[in-house]
Formats: C-alpha cells, structure tokens, sequence
C-alpha cells in the first residue's frame, strides 16, 4: 500500500523569481548590498545577513543545528527541493536551486548534470547579485556551489563547514570550495592534513539517560533525496519470509518501489519522520549522516545499508566512511547484503538502545566570536 505525498518537481526553465519559497521583504528589495545597523536600526547586533547554503538531507540538517549561530541575524537558505527543505521553509525564507552533483557523471547522465549546472550558474548569479549576503555558511554540497561561488565574487565571507561524512579527505565540493572559504571547520582531525589551517570540532555525543518507550515498529527509510530499491528489497524479502515480525513501514523515495503488503511512503514531511522514528524500536536506512543521527537521538536501534557507488546507488563510497566510523563507536550495526540484514536484526533486539546527538555548542560558540570579530573590523574600517 503506498501513501504518496505531492512532491513539487522543479522547473527546469525557471528562474529566481518563480522559486522563491516566501518573497523577500520590502527592506531585502530596497537594499540588496551588504549594511551595519544605525543608531535607529532594527538589526540584531552585528546586523550581518547570512546565507545558509546545503544540499537536502543530512547536509542542511547541520545547518538547523547551527541555529544558535544564525537565528540572530537576517538569514535565507539555499537549498534543493525535499520534503525536509520544504518543512524549512514553511519557518524561514529559502530560494531553491536545481540539483547538481559532478558524480552525475558516473552514473551516465552528464547531460543532465551540465543542464543542471547551467540552470544553477544563472540563477545562483541573479540570486547572490539581489540577495547580497554579507556571510555565507554552507556545509556542501554541489547544489550549492554555485551559489557559494557568487556569494563570494559580490564579497561575501564564506564559512566551509567540511561534511561529518568525511574523515581522511576532503569532499569533491570541500575541494572545490576551499579556496573561496574564508574561515575552514572540519569535523576531523585527519582532514588537518589537507588543511592545516582548518579548525576541527567533532559534535558527536552520546547523551545517555534512559531508552524512550518504543513500538513494535520496524520503519525503513532511504532518506531524502534518491530511492534506494535495493534497502527496500531487502526488507520486504526478510519481511516476506518471517524474519520480520514487527509492524513495517517504508519511505521509499520519490519513485521507489513500493512492496505489495507493506506500509509505504514515497516522503515524508519532516514533522512525520520525527513521529515514525519516535514509535519506531528498529531503525533500517542508508548511511546518511542526517539519517543515522536522526534515529540516534529517537533512541532507535539502527542498521545502516551503504549506498554502492558500484552499483549506482550513490556518487562515491562515503557512506563506508559514515557506518565504519558510527558502528565502531557502539552506535549502530551495518549490513551490505539480505544475508547481513537477517543477521544484524537478531543482533539489533537484544542490544541495548543508545541515544546520541551531534552538539555544536563549542561550533556555535566559535563562530559566533568570529561574526563579533568580522563585525569589529568592518567597524574599524569603516564599511558598512
């Protein structure tokens, strides 16, 4: 049984203008280029405007988390169109951005990417020129590169924040961009390798405290950009076979397969995954960081199922990186085949839950200091 959400498919021709999620403000239109408040202004201190720039998913989920940093300010975010981008921009403005990646390549459709990539240049290049952010804090990834790119040419600050994701190299985005950034933050210390001038933060924490009380629920979930067949196979199968006694529900993705006899979802909005994990005792997904954590902090019993860059599923290999890094820490089990799925879910019942959370507190804190400090040099030097 599949329960469809409308999903608002992005217009190839369109401009700025056409997807804009809420309109600009009267004073956004009246002044596009960077300002200080007045003695009268109604800007918070420092009065910077910034510009939250993440692809869907576990990239723009940091940003949320950074919002000790950001809320202050004027703020706008720049994304691509999900479930979860649009329950963002139900609270803040957001300018959507078609999706662009260079590993469109590898999985034969560099056509589509360049379209993409045209699309993205244009109408980053009317958007930044209006907008005028006078810092910008992106955590990747190549959606936004664009964007991040002419934010910087009208003389914005950039803030890189590395992807959790990654652990010895940088991104092909982090790559990239680095030269554009102004101030580097990675969540590793060996990323200090390839930059050495990168401050590194590592959010994990567990939070301890007692499990919270759970359904018989197992609920599978492929996160919030691409479909992930082969995840949903998998559970049906073991489902069909009776390894799967707990009630199932799927999010499948837009276009997904959606097993006969099954629950499914092709998204969900942010509010309604939130309800699913926290019902949800057994936790199957791709080995998303937005996706690991999120369950994380809902006290669920995880098993992750790598994407495959062999197998299309995905653009590189670094969501080994993301399950390596979460299953040596206690936190989750990871399965690549059925055969690994059966066994992890006998393993996953009678491990004990744990609940952990990324905490940017020390982040926050950080970069805030360093907002004070590029406000203080803007003052001296008299800019405005």
């Amino acid at each position: 049984m599949r329960v469809c959400a409308t999903q608002e498919k992005m217009d190839s021709g369109s401009l700025y203008e056409e997807r804009t999620a809420q309109p600009a403000s009267a004073s956004d239109r009246a002044d596009p280029g960077p300002r200080l408040p007045g003695p009268t202004a109604a800007r918070p201190t420092p009065g910077f405007r910034i510009c939250l720039a993440a692809s869907g998913g576990g990239h723009v989920r940091q940003l949320l988390d950074l919002e000790r940093l950001w809320s202050a300010h004027e703020h706008f975010f720049v994304t691509e169109d999900t479930p979860l981008t649009r329950s963002i921009a139900e609270k803040h403005t957001v300018r959507f951005v078609p999706h662009f990646a260079l590993g469109q390549i590898r999985h034969g459709t560099p056509f589509r990417m360049l379209a993409a990539g045209c699309r993205s240049f244009v109408k980053s290049a009317l958007m930044m020129g209006r907008e005028r952010p006078d810092v910008v804090v992106t955590t990747g990834a190549g959606t936004v590169f664009f964007p991040v790119l002419w934010a910087r040419l009208f003389g914005a600050k950039v803030i890189l924040v590395e992807t959790f994701a990654r652990f010895d190299g940088p991104s092909i985005f982090g790559k990239y961009s680095a030269p554009l950034a102004s101030l580097k933050v990675v969540q590793s210390s060996g990323l200090r390798s390839t930059w050495p001038d990168a401050v590194v933060f590592d959010p994990l924490r567990l939070t301890g405290g007692s499990a919270p009380e759970k359904q018989p629920l197992l609920f599978a979930t492929v996160g919030a950009t691409l479909p992930f067949d082969r995840l949903v196979r998998m559970v049906a199968d073991l489902k069909l076979a009776g390894e799967i006694p707990e009630r199932v529900v799927i999010q499948t993705g837009a276009g997904g397969t959606a097993p006969e006899g099954i629950e499914t979802h092709e998204s969900l909005s942010f509010d309604e995954m939130q309800t699913r994990l926290s019902d949800a005792d057994i936790v199957i997904c791709h080995a998303g960081t937005g996706s690991l954590i999120t369950a994380l902090r809902a006290g669920c019993r995880i098993i992750a199922v790598p994407r495959e860059r062999s197998r299309k599923e995905v653009y590189d290999d670094h969501q080994f990186e993301i399950a390596q890094s979460f299953a040596a820490r206690g936190l989750i089990d990871v399965a690549r085949d059925k055969g690994e799925l059966a066994a992890a879910l006998k393993r996953a019942r009678s491990r004990p839950r744990v609940t952990a959370t990324f905490d940017h507190t020390q982040l926050n804190e950080f970069l805030q200091g360093k907002l004070a400090e590029w406000a203080s040099e803007r003052l001296s030097t008299g800019t405005s």
